[in-house]
This record gives structure tokens, C-alpha cells and sequence, in this order.
């Protein structure tokens, strides 16, 4: 069974898998009596394509379309380029045979309009090939390997079944061929032998400009050397960082996604997958509907599309079975979606940003095609199957070229924008270029040779296309645009681009709005501009998106890279103690100075405030109050002391050494405020000299009142050895002696490794701590034995004492001063090194303040309870008494 001849197949929209048909009654045939075939089952990349469905049996408007447009002229121009393709579904087994669908693509006409209005405005130029017309010879490609040259074989041979290296037609009157870069890629080495000069119209192709491969190529398409870095600081702007790539299969393809992997290396922005679009038809039915699940599956909101004008990407688009309208599509003008006529690839790619090369407006062109019709070019096989397809016209004539019931005012102008753009096309522009540089060059050539050999009046001048090659070589010349061309591939600029924003509203029928530009002459910075506020993002985008692997990492964070993901997949970690990370991102947070410390959001460093054990603090204050309050005391128990210094109590126990004593412990307390306030060098001295001269001196007392109570008990005659040593004072000497070995060692000290201000930035979060330390450890552990040896012996000499009569025996007393001494001082060590910054000040000051109040309350207090309160127990009668009856049991026991 064969499909009606007039059917006119459309997909239903998101997954549907039924058909409509639709059917146009053409001229000369019988209307359509049977049902229209529904096929649920048909793959969606046939149906999804606004297609004629040809039988083999069908009108030979449709099964044998034309394969060539041709205008004469003196000379002429063949061109090729990508007017129809023919789709071949194998997979339609109830028909029993392979279906061919043939698709005109509406937007590469206007390159044969750009082609024909280039050389009408050459032919109406007197001063460019006067005396000449310039004529073309027109060929649809193919998008297949097996077919892609079969066009230029006809072309050189004349015939279609022809026979290599042969032609069956006269002399050609072409000098130069214009096609697509894909094809000129497959042509070239074909065309070499002939010599031919071949421009391209598509994008500039590295591989191409190879002189020794291809010599007699040039490109028209300015250099797009820059168009990945443009891309990048698109991306770098929106701050995409994770992105897909969808790119053509042919080595321009490759080329640009490998400058693009560098240039994203170098930002920082990764890539989520990669997959190629095919240029042949043969590799489009392999790859199916790969490239819609990628996109769907794929986490990344931006996807870069780079495709050259011969690729098939706008095929592999409709077989889309639903409107993806979540993604931001970035892309080149090389590939115009917006001329599709589906409105499905419309809404799915609204707001895409695409990448034009920028270049003047050719005066007169869109005045051209709106006047263009297929009565003003009936020959215009292809324009009349335009016409048909988009005005609804009936077809008739056995050309097929007879257009009958189209709108009066029908246009290109009228048709919506998806059908035709109105607007010149990069490759459009490269056509018109290519016309005037091969007209130039041609023009060059015959002046030249005019002026080497005149030509008689009438005589035709013939030369070969090869003789082109000088002057195309050396061509420059301004087109009527105003824009320079340059066909030697060394001198060939830069392009520069508009940034356009793909808009579907009103729903159908798209536009684009120039929202920016990039141009690589000038200063980086400046080198992207934008107009955020005119850019309209997908439908349902109403901020603008996203596109990033893992989010960023906020200041006070690092990434931590994921292993085996992209460098863009990452955890945030926080910034270990006193380190920050001030930027977003940052790969490794940074120490702060030691002079500075990190904030609690550790995205910030701030100078350490400086603090020390001052006499602000409550710390300071409650230490000061203390030592102040016991030196009062102190004193007043010297006054006491004094005012009853004939007392038996006082005078007992050597009221000389008990004055010094008190004075002593004055200072002790006192010398507590040296370490109290900012340290300096004078303070720092001044702390161990003065802690250890004074205390030496308050224990050396100790000892000596200690040894004093012993002998004074010992003495039992008058020439007692110890009488004597009582009597001289040789107690009292213990002072000075234990004061000198002190100095000594205070002078070693000092004279070694003297004590300093120690700046400890590190015990107390956010402060620097001033401190003294101490220089030398020997030599204070030196001074703390020397002292600690003095209490030792205190308190063994006090304990030998301690059972002798008790009526103003101080042994006991002392015995505990030394014990208490002591333990704090012993107490003192561990606490002191498990202590940092203040606190190890406060715990010395302490240290000092404790042991210097048991020796005032433990020796001094008892007196005075005795003194002030119990007076009675202050006298010696009682004393003397006792000491006689003791005397008495002694002699009546002798006897």
C-alpha cells in the first residue's frame, strides 16, 4: 500500500505517538477519497518533521525534484549548498518498502537569495565587470556520505550518469565554486585537480586554510579564534561553572571544543558530558534520541551548542518528543533554530543567547526579498517550492513550477519569523562577500590583461578559473556594506559578535534582540558588554539561572574536590582555627598573622587586642586589693608589736627579729604588684630579683627565730658554747649570709639569660598576652630550691621545737608557717606550667600572696590574739612559778 501522494504528515506534540493528517488537494489530481493511515506506532524522528511524503509511484513534482538552478551568463559561479534533504525511514514495514521524506530547509534559501541578489547588483554596477553578466549555476548537497557528491560529478560531467574524467557538455562557464565548509572539505581534493577556486561560505575552518592541502580554498568567514573565550566570559559573567556541550562531528567541531576545554580549564568551569552532532545522515539514525536523554538526564542548566551550517543538529532536535524549556541554550548563528518550523523547538529555545558575527547591513537586501516572488523568477524551482509549502498554493504545470490559489499578498515579509528571517545570516553575508571577491578578482584579471594585450572590439575573452588564484590570494577590497574582506587566511581578522537573545513571544513566532556584544580588540575587561535587564531567560525563569555542580562555598569555607568528580563537584568544609577564606570558593583557607586572629565566621582577620594582668581587670583589681589589705594588716601588727614591745610575749621571742620579719612581709605582699600592670624590661628584672631577695630574707628570719627558740631552750649554764653563740647573736647572721647566696644567684641569673617581655599570641583567642618570661628555667628553679632548702630547714629546726615549754614557745608556730610555705609553693610548680598567659601571672601573684599571709597568720596572729584579747596569759609570774616547782620535783627526786 502507497501513502496518499498528497499527504502532509505532523507530529503530536510531547509524546503523542497519533498522527493527523493533513491533505492538500494539488492541481490535476483526484481528491483525496481514502482515510488517512494512522501510524501509533512511527518513530518519533520521522514524524516529528514537517515532511512531503513521497511514494515511489507519486507526481514527479515530489519524487523527482529538480536538482539544479541555473541563470547564464558570460560567466558564471556554481554554487552548493543545502536546499532539501531526503530522509529515508527503513523501519516502516507495512509499507514493504523504504519510505523517502524529503525536507526543504526554508532557512538555507536565502543563501540562493543572497546568491541572486549579489550578482543582480554586480551586473547593475557599470563600474565592476562592465560589459559582462554574471551568472550562477546551483546545486542542492546532500547530507550523506554515499550522496554528498554526487551533485558536483553531474556538475563536471554535465549528465547524470556520467563517467569519471569525462563531461558530455561544452566549455564551462564557471570560474568558481561557493559551498559549505563540510562539503568544500569532501569536494576539495576533487576540485584540486581541476584547479578551481572554492569559497566557503560557513564558518572558518583551521584545517582548511592549510595551503598545501588545499590551495585553492579560501574561506570567506572571519577567524573564530575568539568565540571560545567570548563563550567563557559569557559564562564567567552568569557564573555557569557547569555546563554541557553539544558538538558537531567535524573537525571545526573538535577544534573549538578543545579550545573551549582550555579556556573552562583556566576559569574553572567544567563539563558535565559531551556529545557530538552529525553532519551525514547516516550517523544521525545511528545516534537516535542519545542526545535528548543526555540533555535530560544532565544536571547542568547550560548547554553549548556549536554546530556548522551542513550539520544535522536541527533533524536530531525534532525528534524531541516533549518542549524542554528548563535549560539556557548558548550557541552560534551558524545553526538557526529559529527558522525551524516547528513550534516545539521555538519554546524550547527561548532565551537562548547566541553568538553572531557582527558585520554591516547590506543596503537594498531586504528590500530585495521583499519583493521576491515566483513570478519574478519563474526558473526558481526551489522558490516555488517555498511558496507552495508556506502559502498553500497549488501546484501545476509538468515542471511543477505553476503556482495557482496563493494569497494575494503573499511575501517573505509576511511569513513568520521561524519560517524566514528577514535579517541577513552569516552565511548569507559570507555568499555575498564570496560574489564580489570573485567579481573583483575576475575584474583585476581582465584590466590586466587589457593592459598586456589589448583585445579587439568584439573579440570574447576566455580565460581558465586557475588563472583566479593571484588575485584572490591578494585580494582586499571593502564591499558596499562597508565591511573589509580578506580571503588571505594570514591576514584574516578576528571576528567580532553580537550577543542575541532568542525571543518565542508571541508564542510561535521568535525574535532576537541584540542584549550584547564581544569584541577581542580591546582591553579584557572591557571585552564583553551586556544588557542584563534586556535578556529573557526560558519560560518559567523569572531570575537568572543557575548552572553549578555542587553550590558555592560561602566565606569561611574551602572546597574539599570530590573524588572522581570534575575539579566543579566539591564539599565546603570549614576553615580550621585562626584561618579564613574571604572570597567564595577558595580552594585552601589562609592563616592569619600571628598578630591577627580569625573572627567566628573565620572570614576575617583581626588584629589581636594586647593584654596583659593589668590594674583594670577584675583579676588585677580583686589581686591588688588583697596584697594591699594584707600589707595594712601587716603594719598594724607591726604597730602592735611595737606598742608592745616590753611585753613577755614579744620580748620571748626576739623582738628584733619579729620586727624584721613584719617589715619583710610587707614587702612581700608589696612586691605582688610588680607583676600587676604592662610589663616592661624593668618590671620583668624586678619581679624574680625582688620576689627572691625578699622572700629570702622573711625565711632566713624564720630560721633564724627558729634556732634562736632551740638554743635559748638549750642553754643549762653560764660557758655553754651555745649560751655564747645565743649571747653574740650568731642567729641574726643567718640572714644577711642566706641574702648574699640569693644575690648571687639573682645575679647569675641575671647576668645569664635575664628575664624579658614575652608576647604570647597564642593561649587567649583574639588577644596577644604581654608577659615576663622567666629567661632562664635553671636558674629560677635554682632560686625556688634555694628558697625551698630555707623552708626545709625552717621547718625541721621549728619541728625539733616544737615539745619545749609552750607558754611563749613559738616552735609550734613556726612548724606550721613552714609547713604552709611549702605546700604552697609545692602546689605552685604543676599549676604554674599547666597555665598560660594571665592566669599563669595570676597563679605566681597568688602563689606569692598565700605563702607571705601563712607566715604573718600562722607566727603573728596567735601573739596577737594573746596581746589584744587574753592579756593575763602576756606575764611572767605564772611563768616563774612553774619553773620553780619544776626545779623543786627535780631536787627532791635527786635526794
Amino acid at each position: 500500500m502507497c501513502l496518499p501522494k498528497n499527504a502532509v504528515w505532523e507530529a503530536a506534540l510531547c509524546g503523542s505517538l497519533s498522527l493527523k493528517c493533513v491533505t492538500q488537494e494539488f492541481s490535476g489530481l483526484k481528491p483525496l477519497r481514502e482515510p488517512c493511515l494512522m501510524l501509533p506506532f512511527m518513530p518519533s524522528d520521522v514524524i516529528q518533521l514537517y515532511l512531503l511524503v513521497i511514494c515511489q509511484d507519486g507526481p514527479k513534482c515530489y519524487s523527482q525534484v529538480e536538482r539544479s538552478f541555473h541563470k547564464d551568463g558570460d560567466i558564471e559561479i556554481a554554487a552548493f549548498f543545502p536546499i532539501y534533504i531526503h530522509l529515508v525511514n527503513r523501519l516502516m514495514n507495512i509499507f514493504q518498502r523504504d519510505l523517502t521524506f524529503i525536507r526543504f530547509q526554508s532557512k538555507n534559501y536565502q543563501y540562493v537569495l543572497a546568491l541572486v541578489f549579489a550578482i543582480e547588483e554586480i551586473n547593475n554596477n557599470p563600474h565592476l565587470l562592465p560589459n559582462m553578466t554574471l551568472g550562477f549555476d546551483l546545486y542542492n548537497v546532500m547530507h550523506s556520505d554515499m550522496m554528498v557528491m554526487e551533485n558536483p560529478f553531474i556538475w563536471l560531467a554535465g549528465m547524470e550518469n556520467h563517467v569519471p574524467n569525462y563531461t558530455c557538455r561544452k566549455q564551462s562557464k564557471s570560474v568558481a565554486i561557493i559551498s559549505g565548509t563540510s562539503i568544500a572539505a569532501q569536494m576539495g581534493t576533487l576540485l584540486e585537480l581541476y584547479k578551481i577556486p572554492q569559497l566557503t561560505l560557513g564558518s572558518f575552518e583551521p584545517l582548511l586554510s592549510d595551503s598545501g592541502q588545499f590551495p585553492s580554498l579560501y574561506q570567506m568567514a572571519p577567524k573564530d579564534t575568539s568565540l571560545a573565550v567570548g563563550m567563557v566570559s559569557l559564562m564567567l559573567h552568569f557564573s555557569w561553572t557547569w555546563v554541557g556541550l553539544a558538538i558537531s562531528d567535524l573537525p571545526k567541531g573538535i577544534q573549538f571544543m578543545s579550545d573551549l576545554k582550555v579556556e573552562m580549564r583556566k576559569n574553572g568551569i567544567c563539563v558535565d558530558f559531551v556529545e557530538f552532532i552529525p553532519v551525514t545522515e547516516e550517523s544521525r539514525i545511528s545516534l537516535q534520541n542519545r542526545f535528548h536523554i543526555q540533555i535530560l538526564k544532565s544536571s547542568a542548566n547550560v548547554v553549548i551548542l556549536f554546530c556548522d551550517t551542513d550539520s544535522l543538529i536541527g533533524v536530531s532536535f525534532q525528534t524531541w518528543e516533549c518542549v524542554m524549556t528548563w535549560k539556557v541554550w548558548v550557541t552560534t548563528s551558524q545553526w538557526d533554530f529559529s527558522s525551524d518550523e516547528h513550534h516545539i523547538l521555538l519554546h524550547s529555545f527561548h532565551g537562548t543567547l547566541i553568538f553572531s558575527h557582527h558585520h554591516s547591513e547590506i543596503s537594498g537586501f531586504k528590500n530585495f526579498l521583499q519583493t521576491v516572488n515566483p513570478s519574478k523568477y519563474p526558473e526558481d524551482f526551489y522558490l516555488s517550492t517555498f511558496w507552495s509549502l508556506h502559502f498553500h498554493c497549488s501546484v501545476t504545470g509538468a515542471s511543477c513550477k505553476t503556482l495557482r490559489n496563493c494569497p494575494l499578498n503573499a511575501s517573505l515579509e509576511s511569513l513568520p519569523f521561524h519560517h524566514f528571517d528577514m535579517s541577513i545570516s552569516d552565511g548569507s553575508y559570507n555568499i555575498y562577500n564570496a560574489v564580489y571577491a570573485v567579481a573583483h578578482s575576475v575584474h583585476e584579471m581582465l584590466l590586466q590583461e587589457l593592459e598586456m594585450q589589448p583585445v579587439s572590439s568584439g573579440s570574447k575573452v576566455e580565460f581558465s578559473p586557475w588563472q583566479l588564484h593571484p588575485f584572490l590570494k591578494n585580494l582586499q577590497l571593502t564591499n558596499p556594506a562597508g565591511d573589509l574582506v580578506n580571503l588571505n587566511h594570514m591576514g584574516n581578522l578576528e571576528a567580532e559578535y553580537d550577543i542575541l537573545n532568542f525571543l518565542n513571544f508571541p508564542y510561535g513566532v521568535g525574535h532576537k534582540v541584540k542584549v550584547g556584544q564581544f569584541s577581542p580588540y580591546v582591553p579584557q575587561s572591557q571585552q564583553l558588554s551586556l544588557s542584563e535587564n534586556l535578556i529573557e531567560w526560558a519560560t518559567g525563569i523569572t531570575e537568572t539561572p543557575r548552572s553549578v555542580c555542587s553550590e558555592s562555598c560561602s566565606p569561611g569555607f574551602r572546597k574539599t574536590p570530590l573524588e572522581g568528580k570534575p575539579t566543579c563537584c566539591f564539599d565546603c568544609t570549614p576553615c580550621s582555627d585562626n584561618e579564613i577564606s574571604n572570597q567564595t570558593n577558595m580552594d585552601q583557607c589562609v592563616k592569619c598573622p600571628d598578630l591577627q586572629y580569625a573572627n567566628t565566621e573565620r572570614d576575617q582577620c583581626f588584629h589581636k587586642r594586647v593584654t596583659f594582668l593589668s590594674f583594670e581587670d577584675a583579676l588585677g583589681m580583686i589581686l591588688v586589693c588583697t596584697a594591699l589589705c594584707f600589707s595594712v594588716l601587716t603594719v598594724v601588727v607591726l604597730g602592735v608589736f611595737v606598742k608592745h614591745r616590753d611585753t613577755p610575749i614579744v620580748k620571748a621571742n626576739n623582738r628584733c627579729l619579729s620586727y624584721i620579719l613584719l617589715i619583710t612581709l610587707i614587702f612581700c605582699f608589696l612586691c605582688s604588684l610588680v607583676f600587676i600592670g604592662r610589663p616592661n624590661t624593668t618590671t620583668c628584672v624586678l619581679q624574680q630579683t625582688t620576689f627572691g631577695v625578699v622572700f629570702t630574707v622573711a625565711i632566713s628570719t624564720v630560721l633564724a627565730k627558729t634556732i634562736t627558740v632551740l638554743l635559748a631552750f638549750r642553754v643549762t649554764g653560764p660557758g655553754r658554747r651555745m649560751r655564747q653563740c645565743l649571747i653574740s647573736g650568731l642567729p641574726n647572721s643567718i640572714i644577711p649570709i642566706c641574702c648574699l647566696i640569693q644575690l648571687a644567684l639573682c645575679g647569675f641569673w641575671l647576668g645569664t639569660s635575664p628575664p624579658f617581655i614575652y608576647t604570647d599570641a597564642h593561649s587567649e583567642h583574639g588577644h596577644i598576652i604581654l608577659v615576663c618570661n622567666k629567661g632562664s628555667v635553671t636558674a629560677l628553679y635554682c632560686v625556688l630550691g634555694f628558697l625551698g632548702s630555707l623552708a626545709l630547714a625552717s621547718f625541721t629546726v621549728a619541728f625539733l621545737a616544737r615539745n619545749l615549754p609552750d607558754k611563749f614557745n613559738e616552735a609550734k608556730f613556726l612548724t606550721f608557717s613552714m609547713l604552709v610555705f611549702i605546700s604552697v609553693w609545692v602546689t605552685f610548680l604543676p599549676v604554674y606550667h599547666s597555665t598560660k598567659g594571665k592566669v599563669m601571672v595570676a597563679v605566681e601573684v597568688f602563689s606569692i600572696l598565700c605563702s607571705s599571709a601563712g607566715l604573718l597568720g600562722c607566727i603573728f596572729f596567735p601573739k596577737c590574739y594573746i596581746i589584744l584579747l587574753r592579756p593575763e596569759k602576756n606575764a611572767l609570774k605564772g611563768f616563774r612559778d612553774r619553773i620553780i616547782s619544776k626545779e623543786t620535783d627535780v631536787l627532791r627526786n635527786s635526794s
